[in-house]
């Protein structure tokens, strides 16, 4: 009998940190445009938390992975680079992970899993550079892994709340944030007792015995860990997946006519809406990216009907940017009730008169409120379309801070100032989207909304639900904002009722909220019955603030 041999790399712990010295790592993105672009930002606020580091605590820190002069960035870029990087270090060290930009949480999150010291995600609150974003994404993602770490935010790093925080960890080990703007609510409370709320248990039940199904090209999109929730979540609230593949969308696609596609775009430019149209394919949006755009509408509703779908996603990024045109204009269209009427391949109009939801970046926890409001506004005669927006940056304006609220370009007509009239399409930026392809933008019309969250500990469904009004802010202060965040996005300016700007730090678990108008007068009983309704369907559910 031969004898086995066993050879195996041993990875040396190179890192052990000294007396009053942490480890620092930054997460980026996994194209290397962005990471390039935004490398500057990142050093600038390195230099800050070192200076603050040594001048205020006498801490040192060490930069566990180098700037690496071929790719022009010092950012972990992979998952493989950070199961690397985290494979070197003590798991006892205390360590800090500094988001200064959009990252893809997944390059961290699984070396993180066996990390036994202290972390602290730290974000700068910007709108330009939105390590908030990244942030709140990669603490989500923590959360539903159930991976202890603190969570720290500052603008410029200068701040009491910053020196306090930054001290306490320091000191403990972790840092426990004020959540009471959070409330469990559970069946048999009185909000559970009301007329309204028996409409929310009928609808609860309804679905959990006729089923909502959420059909999703590809389930995974830049790295959001927690978007993407357990098979048994999901079937334990009545609302499975369709599992689809992207490239059965393109060839969808593909069979999309061309007087079809010349059609639908027509449609849209007799009703109103601008075009910002340009000749130059690399850099400006052309008719041809958005004719494109129409064949990825038309052919997700058709899915749609196929598959016997309730709701649709598009992965969005990854896997569709290098082939097409980007998609928020057909996913922006399609969750619109004023739609181009989209016949199926027998001539039937599909889903007439209704908002088909559309779930930005597949991302499951938005994928269940949206498609829970549709259902529930669409049963009760009330508007139904609903999005998803990052929480991207906010700021005070006289006196009152106000959120600004964008996602990439993909808002129905229906919640935007004017409707398809007040509705713009500019190209989505080529450092993310070669091939362009026209955002579905304008500003947030003013209004009261219901707004809500999921997210996944262990197989559990956690809703976080609350209620908050959108504003239409004078032109110069909305330009003010367009121009500090993504001036080619939709944007929401609105506060959030009961819940302050760092109540919602310390507390959300992702860079996403979902969003739907609810006329003022009926804002109260949808509160009611949606909150019946996700106790109906399993989950555990989180009122917040003032709702």
């Amino acid at each position: 009998m031969s004898t086995l041999t066993l050879k195996l790399t041993s990875t040396a712990k190179t890192f052990s940190a000294n007396k009053n010295e942490v480890f620092l790592i930054t997460n980026g993105d996994l194209r290397e445009s962005a990471n390039q672009t935004c490398w500057a930002i990142q050093e600038k606020f390195e230099d800050k938390l070192s200076k603050v580091l040594k001048e205020r605590f006498d801490y040192s820190i060490k930069r566990i992975h180098d700037y690496n002069p071929a790719k022009k960035h010092g950012f972990i870029s992979s998952q493989r680079e950070g199961c690397d990087v985290l494979s070197r270090v003590d798991p006892h060290a205390p360590l800090i992970i500094l988001i200064t930009v959009w990252q893809y949480s997944h390059h961290l999150v699984p070396a993180l899993a066996r990390h036994k010291g202290p972390v602290l995600v730290l974000a700068n609150f910007d709108g330009t550079w939105p390590g908030l974003v990244g942030a709140l994404c990669l603490e989500g993602s923590l959360t539903s892994i159930n991976i202890k770490y603190s969570r720290l935010w500052s603008q410029n790093f200068d701040d009491d709340f910053f020196y306090n925080g930054l001290d306490t960890w320091l000191k403990t080990g972790k840092i426990i944030h004020d959540t009471s703007y959070l409330k469990a609510v559970k069946m048999g409370d009185k909000i559970t007792q009301t007329p309204s709320a028996q409409i929310g248990k009928d609808v609860g039940n309804y679905i959990l015995e006729n089923k909502e199904i959420i059909g999703l090209f590809d389930t995974f999109c830049m790295g959001m860990i927690n978007g993407i929730f357990p098979q048994r979540s999901l079937i334990e609230i009545g609302m499975p997946l369709e599992g689809l593949s992207q490239s059965a969308l393109v060839y969808e696609m593909s069979l999309v006519p061309q007087a079809l596609r010349e059609e639908c775009l027509n449609w849209y430019i007799e009703r109103g809406m601008t075009f910002k149209f340009g000749a130059d394919e690399a850099t400006e949006l052309t008719r041809n990216q958005v004719l494109e755009q129409c064949a990825m509408m038309i052919a997700m509703a058709r899915f749609v009907k196929r598959f016997g779908l309730s709701s649709v996603g598009v992965q969005y990024q990854q896997g569709l940017k290098d082939i097409c045109a980007a998609s928020d204009f057909a996913e922006g269209a399609i969750g619109s009730t004023m739609r181009f009427p989209i016949p199926d391949e027998n001539g039937e109009i599909i889903a007439a008169g209704k908002p088909i939801p559309c779930i930005n970046e597949v991302d499951m926890g938005t994928a269940i409120p949206q498609t829970m409001l549709y259902r529930l506004l669409d049963s009760l005669g009330l508007p139904s379309e609903t999005t998803l927006h990052d929480i991207r940056w906010g700021s005070e304006y006289k006196g009152t801070f106000y959120w600004d609220f964008e996602i990439s370009g993909a808002v129905p007509f229906e919640h935007i100032k004017g409707g398809i009239k007040g509705a713009i399409g500019n190209r989505q930026p080529s450092m993310f989207f070669p091939k362009g392809g026209s955002t579905l933008s304008g500003q947030g019309k003013a209004g009261s909304f219901i707004w809500a969250r999921a997210h996944y500990e262990g197989t559990d469904v956690i809703m976080h639900i609350g209620t908050g009004e959108a504003f239409e802010l004078d032109q110069a202060e909305h330009q003010r904002r367009l121009d500090a965040t993504c001036d080619v996005w939709p944007l929401m300016n609105c506060i959030l009722h009961g819940v302050t700007r760092d109540d919602l730090m310390a507390g959300h678990q992702s860079n996403h909220i979902s969003i739907a108008y609810v006329p003022k007068e009926n804002l109260q009983d949808v509160l009611e019955a949606f909150v019946a309704q996700a106790l109906t369907q399993n989950m555990q559910v989180m009122l917040a603030g003032q709702a």
